[in-house]
Formats: C-alpha cells, sequence, structure tokens
C-alpha cells in the first residue's frame, strides 16, 4: 500500500510539473483594414504586475529608417510608452522587431522566458498598436501565474487597430 501510494503522489506531482512548464504563446491578430493610406501599426506587448511595473515581451516598430528615426513614433503607444518603454534602449534582441502586415502573428519565447521568470502573483498581458493616418487601441488579458492550462485559451478581440488578441498552451 506503501509503494501505491507513493508511486501516485510521484505520477501526480510529474503531471503537476508538466502544466506548469507547458509552454504558452500569444496570438496578435492585426486587421486587413479597408484604407486609401495604410501603414503597418507599431505594436507593444508587455506585462505588468499589481504595481504596475512593466516586463517588455515585444516591440515591432519601423527599424528601417534611416538614422534610427522610425523610434521618434514609438511615444505614440502612450499606454506602453508610461509603462516603461521610454526609458529602454532600443534595439533589444529578442524583443524589438520589425513591423508586421495584416494576418495573424505569433510570440512564443520571449513570453515564456518573461513567465517563467515572474513570481506568483496577479498580472496583465497588454498589446497596444498605433498606426500612422490611424488610430490606437489597448487590449488587455488578466491572468494569474503560475498559469495553469486549463485556463487557457483567454482571448478578446479589438475594435479598429487590433482584430484579436489570443493566449493558448503549446502542447
Amino acid at each position: 500500500m506503501k509503494r501505491y501510494v507513493t508511486l501516485m503522489t510521484l505520477l501526480t506531482l510529474l503531471s503537476l510539473s508538466r502544466v506548469a512548464a507547458a509552454e504558452v504563446q500569444l496570438e496578435i491578430e492585426l486587421p486587413r483594414l479597408d484604407v486609401a493610406e495604410y501603414h503597418p501599426p507599431y505594436v507593444a506587448v508587455w506585462l505588468e504586475d499589481s504595481q504596475r511595473q512593466a516586463e517588455h515581451i515585444a516591440v515591432w516598430y519601423d527599424i528601417a529608417m534611416r538614422d534610427g528615426e522610425g523610434k521618434e513614433w514609438l511615444k505614440d503607444m502612450r499606454q506602453w510608452w508610461r509603462r516603461g518603454g521610454r526609458s529602454l534602449d532600443l534595439p533589444i534582441d529578442g524583443v524589438t522587431g520589425a513591423t508586421k502586415g495584416p494576418g495573424t502573428h505569433t510570440i512564443n519565447s520571449q513570453l515564456n522566458r518573461v513567465l517563467s521568470a515572474l513570481p506568483a502573483g496577479d498580472y496583465v498581458l497588454n498589446v497596444e498598436a498605433s498606426r500612422e493616418v490611424g488610430g490606437r487601441e489597448v487590449l488587455r488579458l488578466p491572468l494569474t501565474l503560475p498559469l495553469e492550462t486549463t485556463v487557457l485559451p483567454l482571448e478578446t478581440k479589438g475594435e479598429r487597430e487590433l482584430a484579436r488578441i489570443t493566449l493558448t498552451a503549446q502542447n
């Protein structure tokens, strides 16, 4: 009987560690807009704790603009800018990248690095998009760490600049 209990305990711990170690991915869907002048949006993704301290996950902007002029327009993502974007020394390897066009884009490795380094608690995953000759939109997903895969997927939909964001577990 004692061996049976020990084996069951071991199997339970192994299954729990798989849930805790499951990788997650964030899908960001940028809508196809029917407008006369389309510019791909600048997008920032960050995680905030209950004290509103930010952990930056991704920043997509026009990195190809000559003389680094693309950085000039990062402040148009006002929420991200106020949560620490202004103090970042961009570009940051693994965080910054070029703007993306319409479609679904996935973030996983940097997101999992940030999530695994944070203590247990309540957080908010933020995605902000701002587009030249367009609008600005922020979507938020509240989550609790350690993240239990039973609560996934988490999803919210935007109205204009962001179609939807979805947080899912990878097997």
